[in-house]
């Protein structure tokens, strides 16, 4: 094994040409840490924000969190894995993860065995999607069978998830998307759907649970309005924007929630269980090489695509 490896970098914040792929130091694992020989990378729209804007990083930085491999090496003491095992992951976040790259070291339970029942590009998409939408659905909104949970964008990366695990959980799921992705949707269970483009979901009630993944004032009040007293609004896009997020929706009788994920290997393997079991699936919307990566993240500021976008490493 070389010391070295190719891995996306950004030298600068900025447009989606201020990444290039070059020849950078394997990273050396941490006495805690298992290296994982990366064979594909989700992009999830955390990627292309802080690419563009920093927020808490700094660069020189190498983008990604969702990774999908093939452990090389394992520290002493480490039992959950071997060398040769398949594995998935979102390690380190909010912490440079850099996914997108030949070799990520992090620590064993920043990681899962992959699904046997999907290849690496499908394992890839799950992790950072997957687990926002378990940590909205379970922790933050505690849902319980029977509940009316309305789930924004729910043809996206995390929406699309989040309908299916809301589903396993028993509750009735809304969605809004455009028409042409409700047969979809309703093959990955939603009960019933908005189109967005011609009707207005402000029209719905007896809500228990809005999973809000497209924000704006406009959603925001709209969402709280559909609400039954003291139902929950989960907004997604914004963790900082929880203080006027409660005191809105104090005043209209109903409680405001948000969610910054987190790693977390049991649930990781709760969701590969789901998904080897058929529960749950997730949907490839287009696969790049690292060398297209730009491209990659065009295609998901487009905010066009449904499911999720992945690089093969």
């Amino acid at each position: 094994m070389t010391n070295e490896m190719r891995a996306v970098m950004v030298e600068a914040f900025g447009e989606p040409e201020v990444m290039r792929v070059v020849d950078v130091a394997r990273p050396e694992p941490a006495s805690d840490e298992i290296l994982v020989e990366v064979r594909a990378a989700g992009v999830n729209p955390a990627d292309w924000k802080v690419r563009r804007n920093g927020y808490w990083l700094t660069a020189p930085w190498v983008p990604g969190w969702d990774v999908s491999g093939v452990v090389v090496s394992v520290p002493a003491g480490e039992n959950r894995f071997a060398v040769g095992d398949e594995v998935f992951g979102m390690p380190h976040f909010p912490r440079p993860a850099g996914a997108y790259a030949e070799y990520v070291a992090a620590p064993a339970r920043h990681f899962a065995r992959k699904p046997a029942t999907v290849d690496h590009v499908q394992a890839a998409a799950l992790p950072m999607a997957a687990l926002t939408a378990w940590q909205a659905l379970t922790e933050a909104a505690d849902i319980k069978s029977g509940d009316r949970v309305l789930i924004h964008a729910a043809a996206g990366g995390v929406g699309h998830l989040a309908v299916q695990i809301a589903k396993t959980l028993g509750a009735w799921v809304i969605g809004t998307a455009s028409a042409g992705k409700h047969d979809l949707l309703r093959e990955l269970g939603a009960d019933e759907l908005v189109d967005y483009r011609t009707a207005d979901f402000g029209d719905l009630r007896e809500v228990d649970v809005v999973i809000d993944l497209i924000g704006g004032d406009d959603y925001e009040s709209r969402s709280m309005r559909v609400l039954k007293p003291g139902g929950l609004y989960i907004g997604m896009t914004n963790p900082g924007a929880l203080p006027d997020l409660q005191a809105a929706a104090e005043k209209l009788g109903v409680r405001a929630a948000t969610v910054f994920v987190a790693p977390d290997h049991a649930v990781l393997e709760r969701v590969a269980e789901l998904v080897e079991r058929g529960e749950v699936k997730v949907l490839i919307a287009e696969t790049f090489p690292l060398e297209d990566v730009v491209k990659a993240h065009e295609l998901g500021e487009s905010n066009r695509t449904t499911g999720k976008i992945v690089l093969t490493v």
